[in-house]
């Protein structure tokens, strides 16, 4: 074990600004130019060259190719684009992949109380999403400007829904197995290797945690080409960074990754496709109660991550 994986990157940085080839965990490079490169070779790969092999096997109707068939694909594609690379890059750039990609197990503890946050975050963020959308949609109705801009993120979050609507539509047990496999196993493992893992460890070399933690969640959120859910994946991501460098586990991340997928593919399962990033008026819509619950959710959410902090303060205190 050498000195530097006892110690915070900027530690190290402190003693040598060298980068040192021969040091495990250590950048042979410039470690921002690192997580950069993941980024874009991550998009590249993934996006371009993985929709590219999609189009060349199924063709330009997506809709009618073999569902099954897709979603192999889909699978194959975060592994071999986002989680080989993620790992291959580490080992290139750090050498020592399991300090970077943050190999560690957690007890249950740890997951348990990044679970409590994760579901108070949850609802936090609908009621958000339900307010955003309020205030978006009567923005338009007064400003053409708003409404072109509205009416080419419908076209896009449409062209969103149907393709993940075709992906989680089952008709058998396997098809439910598949579907969990490919929207909440696969995603959770793969993402959080490449954003929290070798990404955001590449950032927290130069920059402050909370830094990294933050443009690491805003490539997570824009990844997605989800554009009304982009604040709440944001700040999805951003909790998902928290626990990566405050647990020092990936496994918690991918834990909570996870969950959050695996319980919207079962709402899914149950509701069916209700549109919850729907932008038009609700006219139920109580925006004075709603921001009442946000405002106690969010209280509640800030008490929980001072409870997490407290907790690994005494902990390593101990």
């Amino acid at each position: 074990m050498n000195e530097y994986n006892n110690k915070p990157p900027s530690e190290g940085h402190k003693e040598n600004n060298n980068l040192l080839p021969d040091k495990k965990g250590f950048p042979k490079i410039s470690p921002v130019l690192a997580a950069f490169i993941g980024l874009f070779g991550g998009f590249f790969l993934y996006q371009v060259v993985g929709g590219f092999l999609t189009l060349a096997i199924f063709g330009f109707d997506l809709q009618n190719a073999p569902v099954n068939s897709v979603r192999l694909m889909t699978i194959a594609g975060q592994i071999l684009f986002m989680l080989l690379p993620s790992l291959i890059l580490a080992k290139v750039f750090y050498e020592d992949v399991g300090y970077i990609i943050r190999f560690k197990l957690p007890n249950w503890e740890e997951i348990f109380l990044f679970t409590i946050g994760l579901a108070i975050l949850t609802p936090l963020m609908e009621y958000f999403l339900s307010m955003q959308n309020h205030f978006f949609t009567l923005w338009s109705a007064n400003s053409n400007f708003i409404h072109t801009i509205k009416s080419f993120l419908d076209r896009l979050n449409d062209l969103v829904d149907k393709t993940y609507g075709n992906l989680l539509s089952v008709n058998s047990v396997f098809d439910g197995i598949l579907v969990v496999i490919v929207a909440a196993v696969i995603p959770a493992i793969c993402e959080e290797v490449m954003f929290r893992g070798f990404i955001q460890k590449s950032f927290e070399y130069k920059l402050k945690p909370f830094t990294a933690a933050l443009i690491t969640a805003i490539f997570f959120g824009l990844y997605h080409f989800n554009p009304y859910a982009l604040i709440p994946l944001i700040a999805l991501g951003l909790y998902f960074g928290f626990a990566a460098y405050i647990s020092g586990s990936i496994f918690v991340p991918i834990s909570l990754h996870f969950i959050n997928n695996f319980m919207a593919v079962i709402f899914y399962f149950i509701f069916g496709d209700n549109d919850v990033i729907n932008t038009a008026v609700n006219k139920s819509f109580d925006l004075s109660s709603s921001l009442m619950i946000f405002c106690g959710l969010s209280a509640l959410f800030a008490g929980t991550i001072f409870f997490i902090k407290r907790y690994y303060s005494h902990k390593i205190n101990s």
